[in-house]
């Protein structure tokens, strides 16, 4: 049998050749049924897997605000409470998705790797515009899975220094890209998302009005949307919130997303009781 390292512990030769800065062309030379769309052909439609929801993006001057649920579904069934579907893409990225939540989480981890990838290669790293087709491709490549019933869609979001301002981009399962310079949502309680964006947003908006606009939103399509899942208090599970801004992507931690959803509970207990 021949050996897989080459023989006498060397790499493939395809590790010694120089190439692409991109991880997905090499992935593609060497093991390409490791990329996402490359499972072969499935028997029929496939209905019975996790799908994660809601997703939504705000900027504010000087950023951007991302924010997703914490709810997977599986048919009518809630399959999880606590998935996280807003990542960190890099140090001025972010990341979310709606749609299966495998192929979803596997598609994010080959993103991460490939600005990793290119950065180390490159010494540089993509401006904010490359970063998104590159994204694009990917979702390109999932499409035979995608139009087989395995589809997911990301969000994704960064800041631009050389615009000084947040910017965000949408796509749909055939790649398609867009730029959504004011809000975006994404998932199946999108439409309601967008609603309550459509009221709330200012081009003035803070930092802390940008999060609080973004959690309303989800709240609101969790209202509509059984397979959005809305804050839970009980179990202590918030929605996921990260902020890109000349300073870096950060992540918000439960203590600093539950009081806005205490404060959204009780403007809204107040609203109905009055």
């Amino acid at each position: 049998m021949a050996d897989p390292m080459g023989g006498a512990g060397r790499l493939p030769a395809v590790f010694m050749t120089p190439g692409t800065s991109s991880f997905t062309d090499f992935l593609s030379q060497s093991a390409p049924h490791l990329l996402p769309g490359a499972r072969g052909g499935l028997p029929g439609p496939v209905t019975e897997v996790a799908h994660g929801t809601t997703i939504v993006a705000v900027t504010f001057p000087g950023g951007v605000i991302m924010a997703g649920d914490r709810r997977a579904t599986q048919g009518h069934m809630i399959a999880q409470r606590d998935v996280e579907k807003v990542h960190h893409a890099d140090d001025f990225s972010c990341v979310g998705y709606a749609g299966t939540a495998g192929v979803g989480a596997e598609l994010i981890r080959l993103f991460q790797v490939e600005l990793e990838h290119y950065e180390k290669i490159e010494g540089a790293t993509l401006s904010l515009d490359a970063k998104a087709n590159r994204l694009a491709a990917m979702v390109k490549g999932n499409l035979p899975m995608a139009l087989q019933g395995l589809a997911v869609v990301p969000l994704f979001a960064g800041y631009d220094p050389d615009l000084d301002k947040g910017r965000i981009f949408s796509y749909d399962i055939a790649a398609a890209k867009s730029e959504e310079r004011t809000y975006e949502s994404i998932g199946s309680g999108s439409v309601f998302a967008k609603g309550s964006l459509k009221k709330r947003f200012r081009v003035d908006l803070t930092q802390d009005d940008a999060v609080r606009i973004a959690v309303e939103a989800l709240y609101d399509a969790a209202d509509d949307d059984s397979a959005t899942g809305g804050p839970d208090t009980i179990r202590k599970l918030y929605p996921i919130v990260a902020s890109v801004t000349s300073d870096g992507y950060r992540r918000y931690g439960d203590d600093e997303v539950e009081p806005v959803v205490t404060a959204i509970i009780a403007d809204r207990s107040t609203s109905a009781g009055g």
